[in-house]
């Protein structure tokens, strides 16, 4: 069983979900994903997630990244980056930008990847 990983910046200084309330919380807990998808699968669903964000800058920086990286992650990175998606769009660009901490979390090579900033497609 693989484990995947939300950040559960939303519960901080608010109430712990009932399904946190019997372990210590932590601000990212692992909770198990059932292996249904295939790699190949769960990349296009990745890609489609990271492209559409529903504000434009937000597609360039996550689906920019996702595309010059995507495709050499392991089943660890794309759960991370799974996790990561699900997080608001401000929060995900300023950690890139350096503008906000990353959370422990996403601490990473995913997050040292992103905060290079090198992918987002810049037409001239």
């Amino acid at each position: 069983m693989r484990l995947a990983f939300v950040c559960a910046a939303t519960y901080l200084g608010g109430t712990v979900p009932t399904i946190f309330a019997d372990t210590h919380f932590l601000r990212c807990r692992p909770f198990p994903v059932e292996d249904r998808m295939d790699r190949e699968t769960r990349l296009k669903r990745l890609r489609f997630r990271a492209w559409h964000r529903g504000v434009k800058e937000a597609d360039l920086l996550i689906g920019g990244f996702f595309d010059r990286h995507g495709a050499g992650w392991s089943d660890t990175e794309m759960d991370l980056f799974e996790a990561l998606l699900e997080e608001q769009d401000v929060d995900i660009m300023a950690w890139a930008m350096g503008m906000q901490p990353v959370p422990e979390c996403y601490a990473g090579t995913v997050m040292t990847a992103l905060k290079a900033l090198n992918y987002v497609p810049i037409s001239r």
